[in-house]
């Protein structure tokens, strides 16, 4: 973890209520894909973590959801505006596993950390498949981006207003691949855990208090039992999941 300034360099829209957040700093807390940044907002007690979708030495790229009056507060804040982050929380995606061919699967805000996943992905000779879910077709983002990168892109609907019609798991019959990495919504994450094959690494989002551990907030029961996903997590693997009833 380090703490660390950040100024604003632009702060616009996707959507309706998605936002992309490019933010100038010290990215070298950043080691790998699926971490996450905690940031400090003026008047507010806790932080709000958001995953890295990207990083480059001195740049930081973040997408988030206008949710509540945190994050509806943050989507005010123009360019120059200093922020105080925390970063290089929690593990992250492991890429010694991908194998050949890796799946990523997300839904909502939980696709910009497969972004960087993915292009660390490409940049180490493997073939991506992203199947990447959305309510409707006003709310898609970053479909391109994915395609940019060289990763053959899947784009589900649930009203099928755009590409397959359904959720993220309808995308999964017939493809073939060597591991997945998913993140979004838990229920999201339930039906890939059950419906994809093979080996899988899945990231959690859950409120967080403190974001590194200390206060038990954000617990998740695994097979070797609590584990906190700031800490232990957001990436848990698929056969170390205990799912509450």
């Amino acid at each position: 973890m380090k703490q660390a300034d950040f100024t604003i360099l632009e702060n616009k829209k996707l959507t309706e209520n998605v936002r992309l957040l490019y933010l100038q700093g010290d990215t070298s807390g950043i080691t790998r894909p699926g971490q996450f940044v905690n940031l400090k907002l003026e008047g507010r007690f806790l932080r709000r973590p958001l995953s890295v979708c990207d990083r480059e030495d001195g740049r930081l790229t973040l997408i988030y959801k206008i949710t509540g009056a945190g994050t509806g507060q943050l989507s005010l804040l123009p360019a120059g505006t200093k922020l105080d982050l925390l970063t290089g929380l929690g593990n992250g995606y492991d890429l010694r596993e991908a194998g050949t061919d890796p799946l990523v699967i997300g839904g909502g805000v939980g696709i910009p950390p497969l972004y960087y996943l993915t292009r660390e992905l490409i940049a180490a000779g493997r073939k991506v498949t992203a199947v990447l879910g959305f309510n409707t077709a006003g709310e898609i983002f970053y479909t391109d981006e994915f395609r940019s990168l060289g990763a053959n892109v899947l784009v589900t609907t649930a009203d099928g207003s755009y590409g397959i019609r359904g959720f993220v798991t309808d995308a999964l019959p017939g493809l073939d691949y060597s591991v997945y990495y998913a993140c979004g919504p838990e229920p999201m994450l339930k039906a890939v855990w059950q419906k994809a094959k093979g080996p899988g690494q899945l990231s959690f989002e859950e409120r967080m208090g403190c974001g590194f551990g200390a206060c038990m907030g954000c617990t998740c029961r695994t097979v070797t039992g609590y584990k906190r996903i700031c800490k232990e997590g957001p990436v848990l693997r698929k056969e170390e999941i205990l799912w509450n009833a």
